[in-house]
């Protein structure tokens, strides 16, 4: 079933951009900006530059968006809790909620573009999101490959921002899903853009 759905993928982003590629990742400018900046329960959105990536884009409405982490300081230094796919640590590694260094995740080779959104949510709801998120990734929750919003035993991206925020009362799709009908992937989906139209969501950096 993953094998089919990454055949479809790679169909849907070949039609939608053929071989387009763009501006990457962000420079070091960009991330010492940001990084003082920064608060931790930020949304980190990203474009990816992979088929994946292109893929999600063409199956949102908006178009802008495909993978999305949130902030967390470790150790005093800025990460990003997100699940993904397909970006393994080492030799044997499976696809699971991890935590990065911003860095990682805006790199030249994950991502085009970015832009950090800041929930306005009460300071618990952050609390409890970040604390959850960090939880997941010590946890090592799988990659949600069936998409299953109704299964939190594995989770994708735009999911675990759902499910985390959630844990602390506040819905960041507010019930927004996309419906996408393609051979071997069928259903409703929380895509980037069911966040990023959420009123509570503020963009506060771009590059």
């Amino acid at each position: 079933m993953k094998v089919l759905k990454i055949i479809t993928l790679w169909l849907v982003a070949v039609a939608a951009f053929g071989g387009c590629s763009g501006a990457r990742g962000g420079s070091k400018a960009d991330f010492e900006l940001l990084q003082r900046e920064l608060r931790e329960g930020d949304l980190l959105f990203r474009r990816g530059i992979g088929v994946l990536g292109r893929a999600v884009v063409a199956t949102d409405d908006e178009g802008r968006f495909s993978h999305v982490g949130i902030a967390v300081k470790v150790d005093n230094e800025w990460h990003v809790v997100h699940a993904v796919p397909d970006e393994p640590d080492f030799e044997g590694d499976f696809d699971r909620v991890k935590c990065e260094p911003i860095e990682r995740f805006y790199d030249e080779f994950r991502a085009g573009n970015g832009t950090v959104y800041r929930p306005n949510v009460s300071n618990e709801t952050i609390a409890v999101a970040v604390r959850n998120a960090l939880r997941l990734s010590a946890e090592q929750r799988p990659f949600d490959h069936d998409y299953d919003l109704g299964d939190t035993t594995a989770l994708y991206c735009t999911e675990l921002v759902e499910y985390v925020f959630g844990l602390g009362g506040v819905s960041m799709s507010e019930g927004r899903q996309t419906h996408v009908n393609f051979p071997s992937m069928t259903g409703d989906y929380i895509m980037p853009s069911d966040l990023t139209k959420n009123n509570k969501l503020n963009p506060i950096y771009s590059f």
